[in-house]
C-alpha cells in the first residue's frame, strides 16, 4: 500500500479517536452507501443540497457505490434548462451524456458536480469534479470521488471543449490508462466506508511555483458522514499536490487540519489539532492582486467550517510556501490585523469576513470590476464583491436566482474575460442535482445591480 495511503489512514483513525474522545459516536460502517445520482432516488440536492436520501446515516449526497435500483447505464439527465435572467443565462452542459463533450462515452463519467477550476500555469484550465459515476448498472456504478478534466478552450460562448484522454498524456483532457483510456481515474483516495471515510471532495485549488516547475494544489475535505439537509462532518481537511500537470496526487500530511472541537499538543510527525481547524474545512483560493504591494505576495484561503451553515474566515500565505502551514497568517479581525497561528483567531465574531450561512466558494480578482469577486449558493447563485480580501464585503446579489434553475456550487472559469481584463463576461460551472451534472453559466457584469 503506498505511504501516501498509509498516511491518510493514520489520519483518519486518529480523527476518529478525537471525535470519540469529544463525545461525538463513531461506528464502523458496513461499507460505503448506496448512490442516490444513479437513480435520482432523492428530491433535494446532493452533499450540498437539501433532502435525505437511502443509503447511510441521513443525507447522503452525491456518494456511494451500492446499486441504487435502477437498469440504466446512465445517470438520468436532461435537456439543459432554458434559463435566460437579466444577468446571466445556461450556456453548455459541461459533462454528462447530452453534454457536447460527451463525458459518459469518453470519461466514464454519467454524473458529477461541481468543476473547480483554475489556471495549471501553462495554458490550461483545470477542473476537479467531485463525487462521479460512471455506468449505474454495474457493481460499484464506477464512483471514483474525484476526477479531472483539461482544456485549452479559452472561447466559452459555446461551452468548454475537452479533448480525449491519452494514456501518459500530461497534458491530455483527463487523467486515463492504457487498460481503460476512456475512463477518468480518480485522483485523491477514499476509505468508502460510511462514519469513517465516505468521501474526499475538493474544494479549492491553485498553481504554485514548485521544485521542478509549476505544482498544482488542490485543497480537499476527508467526509465522515452526512448529516441533515446541508450538514455534514469532516475529518480533515488537506493539501494535495501533483508536478505533472495533475496526473498523479499526493497529500502532504503535514497540511492537515484535523476537525475537533478541542486543541491538542501531539507528538511530532502527527497533524497539529487545534479547534479553530474546523473553520478552514472547506477552501477558496485566490491569488492577491498583483498590482497591489499589500495583496501581490500572497495566496490568500477563504475558509468555511463543515457543511453550508457557517462563516466564513481567511488565511493568507506566500505561494511558495503553500504547504508549510507555519508561513500562513489569519485575519483575526480590524482590530488585531494578522496573527501568525491559526489558534489565535478570535471566537467572538471579529474574524470572520463573510457572515453566515456561506456555501462553497470561488473567489476571484476582476480587472473590469477592479474588485475580488465572490461567487457561492445553494439554489441560486450569489455574488459579492471587496477591494480586499479581508473585505469589508458586500452584501451579496442573486445573479442566478433561487429557482430558476436550481443550482449550487459556482465554480469560476479563470479564462473569463471580466477574470483577464478583456471583457465584462464571467463564466462559471455549476452543478444542477436534479440532473446531478455540471454546466457552464455566461453572467454579464454591466447588467448585475450595483456592481459597478
Amino acid at each position: 500500500m503506498p505511504s501516501t495511503r498509509l498516511a491518510m489512514i493514520g489520519r483518519i483513525l486518529l480523527c476518529g479517536g478525537l471525535a470519540a474522545a469529544s463525545g461525538v459516536a463513531v461506528t464502523l460502517g458496513s461499507g460505503a452507501a448506496s448512490a442516490a445520482p444513479c437513480g435520482n432516488g432523492g428530491t433535494g440536492s446532493s452533499l450540498f443540497g437539501s433532502a435525505g436520501l437511502p443509503g447511510s446515516s441521513g443525507a447522503l449526497g452525491s456518494l456511494g457505490s451500492g446499486s441504487s435500483g435502477s437498469r440504466s447505464t446512465q445517470v438520468p439527465q436532461g435537456s439543459l434548462p432554458v434559463y435566460a435572467g437579466v444577468a446571466s443565462k445556461a450556456v453548455a452542459w459541461v459533462t454528462g451524456p447530452r453534454s457536447q463533450n460527451s463525458t459518459y462515452n469518453r470519461f466514464g463519467i454519467s454524473g458529477t458536480d461541481l468543476g473547480i477550476s483554475w489556471d495549471n500555469g501553462s495554458g490550461q484550465t483545470l477542473m476537479a469534479f467531485g463525487d462521479t459515476f460512471g455506468n449505474c448498472a454495474v457493481a460499484g456504478q464506477e464512483w471514483r470521488h474525484n476526477v479531472l478534466l483539461r482544456t485549452s478552450d479559452t472561447d466559452l460562448d459555446n461551452g468548454i471543449l475537452v479533448r480525449d484522454g491519452v494514456p501518459g498524456d500530461v497534458r491530455s483532457g483527463s487523467v486515463v490508462s492504457a487498460d481503460r483510456p476512456r475512463f477518468a481515474q480518480e485522483l485523491i483516495p477514499s476509505l468508502g466506508i460510511s462514519n469513517i471515510e465516505v468521501t474526499t471532495i475538493p474544494t479549492a485549488a491553485i498553481a504554485v511555483p514548485g521544485p521542478n516547475g509549476t505544482r498544482q494544489i488542490i485543497n480537499y475535505m476527508s467526509v465522515r458522514s452526512w448529516g441533515a439537509a446541508g450538514r455534514w462532518v469532516t475529518n480533515f481537511s488537506g493539501i494535495a499536490y501533483s508536478d505533472n500537470n495533475g496526473q498523479s496526487w499526493n497529500t502532504d500530511i503535514s497540511t492537515v487540519l484535523v476537525n475537533a472541537p478541542l486543541t491538542l499538543a501531539l507528538p511530532d510527525g502527527l497533524p497539529k489539532v487545534d479547534r479553530n481547524n474546523g473553520k478552514f474545512q472547506q477552501s477558496a483560493y485566490v491569488r492577491g492582486r498583483a498590482d497591489d504591494a499589500a495583496d501581490r505576495d500572497y495566496v490568500y484561503q477563504f475558509g468555511t467550517p463543515n457543511g453550508r451553515f457557517g462563516a466564513g474566515f481567511l488565511g493568507r500565505v506566500p505561494e511558495s510556501k503553500i504547504l508549510d502551514l507555519d508561513a500562513y497568517q489569519y485575519w483575526a479581525g480590524s482590530g488585531r490585523g494578522w496573527v501568525d497561528d491559526i489558534g489565535q483567531i478570535p471566537d467572538d465574531g471579529t474574524a470572520i469576513v463573510v457572515p453566515a450561512p456561506v456555501t462553497e466558494l470561488s473567489v476571484s480578482w476582476s480587472p473590469y470590476l477592479k474588485k475580488y469577486v465572490m461567487l457561492d449558493g445553494d439554489v441560486g447563485i450569489r455574488i459579492r464583491t471587496a477591494d480586499h480580501p479581508q473585505g469589508p464585503w458586500s452584501r451579496p446579489t442573486y445573479i442566478v436566482p433561487p429557482g430558476a434553475a436550481v443550482l449550487y456550487g459556482p465554480m469560476v472559469l479563470p479564462t473569463s474575460p471580466a477574470l483577464t481584463g478583456t471583457g465584462k463576461e464571467l463564466y462559471f460551472n455549476a452543478s444542477r442535482w436534479s440532473d446531478y451534472n455540471v454546466m457552464l453559466i455566461r453572467t454579464d457584469l454591466s447588467r448585475v445591480p450595483g456592481l459597478r
